[in-house]
């Protein structure tokens, strides 16, 4: 099962710094999403570019999890080369993550 079947997701910068949130459709999903989804698993999902740390915030009351990812984009918006800069399509992207 890929995420985007039962979670949507936002993402947000601040310098070199990629915060992703995923957020369960249902909350009878979160769980699995929470088991499935660990930090070690998206580094390993985003190693391309996550060069540093993985840190996960658990957000239960509304079935969501954040990610932030240090050293995530090439540098931050003024430095990296990157088409997307400020990391916007890494929302679509971690959602093709097979759970």
């Amino acid at each position: 099962m890929k995420l985007w079947e039962i979670a949507h997701s936002r993402t947000g910068d601040k310098g070199n710094i990629s915060n992703i949130s995923l957020i369960a459709y249902d909350m009878k999903d979160f769980e699995l999403i929470k088991e499935k989804v660990t930090p070690e698993k998206v580094k390993d999902f985003f190693k391309d570019i996550v060069k540093s740390e993985v840190v996960r915030y658990e957000l239960p009351n509304v079935g969501a999890l954040n990610f932030v990812m240090y050293d995530a984009l090439g540098g931050g918006v003024t430095r990296s080369l990157s088409l997307d800069k400020h990391g916007k399509s890494l929302s679509s992207y971690i959602l093709e993550m097979e759970i």
